[in-house]
């Protein structure tokens, strides 16, 4: 196992396209560190950079104390599993977890033992006379893992490899995969587009967008405290709702407004950070659980409350998701219970704690008004 640090990184195409932009990480020995962000972020250039599949502009990168920019890949004692698993088609799963370690000049008993703890530690014993088109999706995931880990290297390198299966087969593979990781303790750098499989995986996250690091940190840091709007929007499922508005005073105390009805009261934590922008133009977000929905006819305070007219009902099983709209336009969702009786076409009021309210800046990348500092370096 080592540590693997990126200081610095640059990564620029000819035409001075910017793939990522002077990104520095540290990722601890032993640590799952997820890469997320959309298409064309620069996740998957920052994976390939350590890998050594593609060479930086600028920047050094460290895999334990060795600098690794000029080093070959297949030196660097990495592993990588992609996203379309890179099995040899007519080679058998045993052949396939066999061969890097037979290129390596292996004993064959080493070989054998290697593979057969691997195939048991997967439960793929069964599989290994079978070739991969012989298997199903998950089957070949497996292999595709097993064949990373045969090799025991230094560090994994994920590229999105759960992005070809089904729903509930991906569900169920990023459980194995956080269970092999809990048992291998292996130092692992993983790249998804996918939120959910970023937050359920990762010991920290790296959120990235247009080449750029907005902010790192663990699952729940992330969540509760993003340090700008598109960290917010893009962490969560439903994502958080946005309403633009200012900030006024009233009777010594500083209230959100749309200028259309809603008027919220601010905690005091928020209050001391917004003290700066009475009057002028914010952007407000609420998380859609934590809208809580008021009893037909009632409204409660009125500075905790969010009225809006239903949309859509979604039904899910064990609650329920409503799309509205505020009287300004904002679009708004709400998951609530199940049981929630709502119909489209009729007004909706919901209640909402002043602690679970964030302000940002204008603009798709505005700051958080309490906490919007980027951590960039780890």
């Amino acid at each position: 196992m080592a540590t693997v640090a990126l200081e610095n990184v640059r990564k620029e195409y000819p035409g001075q396209v910017l793939a990522v932009a002077d990104l520095s990480l540290q990722v601890a020995d032993g640590e799952f560190v997820v890469l997320v962000g959309p298409s064309g972020c620069g996740k998957t250039t920052t994976l390939r950079m350590i890998a050594g599949l593609e060479e930086p502009t600028a920047g050094t990168i460290l895999i334990g104390d060795r600098v690794v920019n000029r080093v070959h890949p297949k030196d660097r004692n990495i592993a990588m599993v992609f996203q379309d698993y890179a099995l040899y088609p007519h080679m058998t799963v045993r052949k396939n977890l066999a061969f890097a370690l037979k290129l390596r000049k292996v004993s064959k008993a080493e070989i054998e033992r290697r593979v057969s703890d691997t195939a048991n530690l997967l439960g793929i014993m069964a599989l290994l006379d079978r070739k991969p088109r012989a298997l199903s999706g998950g089957q070949r995931q497996r292999v595709a893992v097993g064949r990373a880990i045969v090799r025991n290297p230094q560090c994994y390198l994920f590229d999105e490899p759960l992005s070809n299966l089904d729903a509930k087969l991906r569900t169920q593979m990023r459980a194995e995969l956080k269970a092999l990781h809990l048992r291998l303790k292996t130092t692992t750098v993983y790249v998804t587009h996918d939120q959910e499989e970023a937050m359920t995986l990762g010991d920290r996250l790296v959120v990235m967008s247009d080449g750029l690091v907005h902010q790192v940190g663990s699952p729940l840091e992330v969540y509760q405290r993003p340090v700008n709007r598109f960290v917010a929007g893009f962490l969560g499922s439903p994502p958080m709702n946005f309403i633009e508005g200012r900030i006024e005073r009233a009777d010594g105390r500083l209230l959100f407004t749309d200028g259309s009805g809603i008027r919220l009261r601010l905690s005091r934590g928020l209050s001391e950070a917004a003290d700066a922008f009475v009057d002028r133009p914010v952007v407000l977000g609420i998380r859609p659980e934590q809208l809580r929905l008021n009893r037909a006819g009632a409204t409660g305070d009125p500075e905790s409350a969010v009225t809006v007219e239903v949309s859509v009902t979604e039904p899910l099983g064990d609650r329920m998701d409503i799309y509205a709209v505020t009287s300004a336009g904002a679009k708004v969702i709400a998951r609530v219970d199940a049981t929630a009786e709502c119909r489209p076409g009729a007004p909706a009021s919901f209640r909402v704690d002043p602690v679970a309210l964030h302000l940002f800046e204008p603009g798709e990348t505005g700051g958080h008004l309490l906490h919007g500092r980027a951590t960039v370096t780890a």
